[in-house]
């Protein structure tokens, strides 16, 4: 009997729900079974798990082939009508420990049962943050505070495969932090789904500001603490405060902007305009200098102009915005956008070529401008870490993994620093 395979696609939250996964077989018992946790951002996320699932179970012909994650929750009829699949899980009854029972009994009792296992994912009200204490190398674990969103963005699917926004309680968070530190990590990683909707749904409805400063009070001897991408325009007060005064909380936003046009932010049904963005930026750049700012951008939205898209050209100087991920729109059934009119593949494939190019610019600016300067690194192997804004290092001489050493830059190599 052979342990189970797992395979994850898409964001850190569903890497850290994969762990938990592994931990929920093992109690159970699960054997000679390969779970596949699945991505739905795009059209072509989906593409790619149903492609590694034909892989997987040619390489692995005698296991029950699980599949779950987002895409199984927003289209299950996709994944069952695949041959090589045996059981579709849903999102929240993959974080049940009787699934992973009832699934570990074998294939008699997955022939017997219905091959569809997906709940109403509306009806989830409690994250599966308590499962585990996280995840990660041996250098920065990642926690979920937040799973779901409230919003419903035109391009989105993701509201559907993960349901509406919960939190993990502050309480919760703060224990596991610190059993992560006492285990000995330096960085610990805040994830969610929409983080900046934290504590909305929680007594007294705190924001991720309060979260933030009470993990760095309770937690002294923490490090890093990081935050993963949010929302700009619901960074509340406190969140603002703890980027600008707190030295421990790394000078690394990752930010959901996604165009640069008014017209097309509001197609969009987001909820800041251009002139938020900029203003966020430069407000922050001045109270934290060090700052650097990641974004996602989509290229090709639908009735998207060549004059919308400049807009969001300017807008990466703009906002002084050095780390893209750009995505190039794919229309995703289920959702508004892929009702409206639709820009030409080639001019989309354009656009996200010509948003690459200068975001290449920007890195390499940014990576310049460090040589010469002293820079704090957590090291993640032997020959590599990153800095507190999270751009990677090289070492020319081996360093302790998991250590944060500080060093002086002396050059760059493609999109890495050298020291």
């Amino acid at each position: 009997m052979n342990a189970p395979v797992f395979s994850n696609f898409g964001c850190r939250l569903n890497a850290y729900e994969t762990e938990a996964m592994k931990e929920l077989a093992a109690e159970a018992g699960l054997r000679d079974a390969v779970v596949v946790n699945t991505c739905a951002v795009t059209a072509e996320a989906v593409r790619k798990s149903q492609q590694a699932i034909r892989r997987l179970k040619r390489d692995n012909p005698g296991a029950q082939v699980i599949v779950t994650g987002c895409a199984a929750q927003t289209e299950p009829e996709t994944f069952a009508g695949m041959e090589e699949v045996a059981k579709v899980v849903g999102n929240l009854e993959k974080m049940q420990p009787d699934t992973w029972k009832n699934i570990a009994q074998g294939p008699d009792f997955i022939g017997k049962t219905e091959k569809v296992i997906v709940d109403d994912i509306m009806s989830a009200t409690e994250t599966a943050g308590h499962l585990i204490d996280g995840f990660g190398t041996r250098s920065r674990a990642y926690v979920q505070v937040q799973n779901g969103c409230d919003h419903r963005c035109t391009f989105c699917i993701i509201p559907f495969g993960r349901g509406n926004s919960r939190s993990v309680p502050a309480g919760v968070v703060v224990e596991q932090i610190q059993r992560l530190v006492d285990k000995g990590y330096n960085e610990v990683v805040l994830t969610g789904v929409d983080m900046t909707s934290w504590g909305a749904d929680l007594p007294g409805a705190p924001q991720l500001g309060n979260l933030v400063q009470r993990i760095l009070k309770l937690c002294p001897d923490l490090n890093r603490l990081r935050i993963s991408s949010i929302d700009s325009i619901e960074a509340d007060p406190a969140l603002v405060e703890a980027i600008a005064s707190e030295t421990r909380l790394m000078p690394h936003l990752h930010l959901s902007l996604q165009a640069g046009d008014d017209m097309i932010l509001k197609r969009m049904k987001r909820r800041h305009l251009r002139d938020d963005a900029i203003r966020f930026c430069e407000d922050m750049r001045r109270a934290r200098p060090d700052i650097v700012y990641g974004a996602d951008i989509i290229a090709g939205f639908p009735t998207e102009t060549e004059d919308m898209f400049y807009n969001s050209l300017k807008l990466v100087e703009e906002c002084g915005l050095t780390w893209l991920h750009v995505f190039p729109y794919s229309p995703r059934q289920g959702t508004p956008a892929a009702r409206m009119p639709q820009v030409a593949r080639a001019a989309i494939k354009d656009r996200a070529a010509r948003l690459r190019a200068i975001g290449d610019g920007m890195v390499q600016r940014h990576l310049y401008a460090q040589i010469g300067r002293r820079h704090r690194v957590l090291t993640e192997a032997a020959d590599m870490g990153r800095t507190e804004a999270f751009t990677e290092v090289a070492f020319t001489t081996p360093h302790p993994i998991g250590e944060i050493v500080e060093v002086e830059i002396s050059g760059v190599s493609g999109r890495q620093l050298i020291a």
